[in-house]
């Protein structure tokens, strides 16, 4: 998988099968994830993808870690 490859629009799963939110951009590292309302977005690392398919990111972890991890803010660079 390339990053290059990750649409904007593409879904964001845990590995719970809870959608997390929606692809909003992608970086060289991360994916941003719009959360929709207002819960804001998420700087998923490129390290906590499992598998992509289907236009889907799946996670290797759950909604609810993934909320944890304090990803809300964007890497440095």
């Amino acid at each position: 998988m390339r990053m290059t490859d990750l649409k904007p629009g593409w879904a964001v799963v845990g590995n719970d099968g809870v959608r997390l939110g929606t692809v909003k951009d992608v970086g060289q590292n991360y994916v941003l994830t719009s959360r929709g309302g207002l819960t804001g977005d998420l700087f998923v690392p490129v390290s906590a993808i499992a598998n992509v398919r289907d236009e889907t990111v799946y996670l290797n972890l759950t909604k609810r870690d993934a909320e944890g991890m304090g990803w809300e803010q964007g890497p440095r660079d």
